[in-house]
């Protein structure tokens, strides 16, 4: 079983070839291709390689799937006794994207 763990709009994800992961939005249509180059660990088997910061030579190509938003987060705030309530919601973009190949370096 061979995965990487890199960086992708300041998150860390660990994908394996053929998943479909979430990450924050990306520019670019459905169906182009993006690549990310700061793979911090790879592994491959009992072949492990762990980045000083990142894995030299390794990579993570991936395809866009779609463009979305998340669930709502509720944010309620609250001071008893003084009249206070604030009630808000957020949606966060996201970006599916389809991993097409792990070059491990």
């Amino acid at each position: 079983m061979s995965y990487a763990i890199f960086k992708a709009v300041g998150e860390q994800v660990k994908a394996e070839e053929g998943d479909l992961l979430r990450v924050p939005k990306l520019e670019g249509e459905p169906g182009a291709k993006v690549t990310f180059d700061e793979v911090l660990f790879s592994a491959d088997g009992d072949d492990y390689k762990t980045g000083q910061p990142t894995v030299k030579g390794a990579k993570v190509t991936a395809e866009i799937v779609r463009h979305g938003r998340g669930e709502k987060v509720v944010v309620f705030k609250f001071k008893k006794r003084k009249k206070y309530r604030r009630k808000t919601g957020h949606r966060q973009d996201f970006t599916e994207i389809k991993v097409t190949g792990l070059k491990l370096g």
